[in-house]
């Protein structure tokens, strides 16, 4: 196959898979993503996942890393990179009242891009999740009057298409900056349903679109300690984002329920309105990392700080006041990497074996129910969770013969628990199966033979 072949051929896929990714629902279902803008995606590419989430202190030339916008530089002028990753899910959800439940779902992680444009510097695009809201329950209400059953639903969330590039103006120190898109659709509801059989269903809804421009700041730099072995240090900083979006509350009777039967109109409309330009924020990001690596060895430890705290948000849309609402969250990543040998004739030595730890806090508060007081519906406080994760992984090499270029199937095994700090709340544990691949191609040299 010829270079423009290629080009064209990858180019499509590209397309091909964005758009499958736009089409898809949110593969998520949680009750903790009904509040703020859902649970935070934290994307990172799947073999950085299996080595517990590290990405500013990586550099390598054969693997994306958006993390890090300055790790772009470290592509050489002939690779171009494409990477993709799905991922299966088993949630479990336990409160210590009620029987446990589990849900299974899918999503279409990521697609990105790498590429040289220069000597010393590179470019990336690509298409990665910010956050997911998914959630379906509910439970019974009473008042002196009537007994009825209240239903909570919401669906969203955000993406966000970014393009970076990066330069090496000095020898080992590259900086970086990607410029992403941000863009997505959220919808939020209660549903009212009567015991009395003749009786109205009431919705109330609250839908919005989410649009705006978000900017990451990169450095790296890369003291080598001899040959093959070498120390990495990175550093990114990410602004506060102000946007505003139009919050569209509607109030409807039905007579059939509108989710189960989506086509059906209102019996009744009680309420329309809007919100104009209602003030979102998001927060200042600051993260740092550090890598040492060899031949065979590679150990990284990443730590980021959120200032969520304070920044505005619709009080329609929780009913959390502003001090409340949000936590400042500091996140920890740390991973390793083994490879017996990366350039042997042996499948198996070429092998890459990956484990990782994390944790971090939530940046929301949820209001909580004492089961006691179901009936009531009464809030007792607010309460948060810490969550704790371990992932390991392997990276399986495929080789162009041809070319001397090493791809790459990543599978990762991950295990979380969402761990609340308060009475009365869910506890979540997360089973995580990713599948990616990591394709590095002779970009722009033309070969002589077939």
């Amino acid at each position: 196959m010829n270079i423009r072949k290629k080009r064209f051929s990858l180019l499509i896929a590209f397309l091909t898979i964005t758009t499958v990714i736009l089409a898809q629902q949110v593969g998520l279902n949680s009750p903790y993503s009904r509040y703020g803008y859902g649970l935070l995606s934290n994307p990172t590419p799947s073999g950085s996942e299996a080595m517990g989430g590290i990405g500013y202190g990586l550099r390598r030339s054969q693997q994306v890393n958006w993390i890090n916008p300055a790790s772009y530089s470290r592509i050489d002028t002939l690779t171009f990179i494409f990477d993709m990753g799905v991922s299966g899910h088993l949630a479990r959800m336990n409160d210590d009242v009620n029987e446990a439940r589990d849900y299974y779902n899918g999503n279409f992680d990521y697609v990105a891009m790498q590429f040289p444009l220069f000597r010393n510097v590179g470019a990336s695009i690509g298409l990665l999740p910010y956050s997911k809201m998914g959630y379906n329950f509910g439970g019974p209400r009473s008042t002196s009057s009537t007994q009825y059953y209240e239903t909570y639903r919401g669906s969203g969330g955000l993406s966000q298409v970014y393009a970076g590039i990066a330069w090496e103006f000095m020898k080992n120190i590259s900086i970086g900056v990607n410029i992403s898109y941000l863009f997505g659709d959220y919808s939020r509801s209660s549903l009212v349903t009567p015991n009395h059989a003749s009786a109205l269903l009431e919705e109330s809804k609250y839908s919005y679109s989410f649009k705006e421009l978000k900017y990451d700041i990169g450095v790296q730099y890369t003291y080598p300690l001899s040959r093959g072995r070498s120390v990495t240090v990175g550093a990114v900083y990410s602004p506060k984002l102000n946007a505003g979006a139009d919050v569209n509350p509607t109030e409807m009777l039905y007579v059939n329920d509108p989710y189960e039967n989506p086509w059906t109109l209102p019996a009744q409309v009680l309420k329309t309105d809007t919100l104009k330009n209602a003030s979102f924020q998001l927060p200042h990001t600051f993260g740092a990392g550090i890598s040492y690596s060899t031949k065979n060895f590679l150990v990284g430890l990443d730590g980021t700080y959120q200032i969520w705290k304070n920044l505005a948000y619709p009080d329609v849309l929780d009913n959390l006041s502003k001090s409340d609402r949000f936590n400042n969250t500091f996140r920890v990543n740390a991973g390793v990497e083994y490879v017996s040998d990366p350039f042997s004739q042996n499948f198996f030595r070429r092998v890459r074996l990956r484990g990782g730890l994390s944790y971090s806090n939530s940046y929301n508060n949820f209001n909580v129910n004492d089961p006691n007081n179901l009936q009531s519906g009464t809030v007792s406080k607010l309460g948060s969770y810490n969550e704790y994760g371990i992932n390991v992984g392997l990276g399986l090499p495929f080789r162009d013969y041809m070319s001397g270029y090493t791809s790459m199937i990543n599978i990762g095994f991950g295990y979380s628990r969402q761990q609340p700090d308060t009475d009365y709340m869910i506890r979540q544990d997360m089973f995580k199966i990713t599948v990616s691949m990591n394709i590095n191609e002779l970009w722009f040299l033309k070969r002589q033979f077939n």
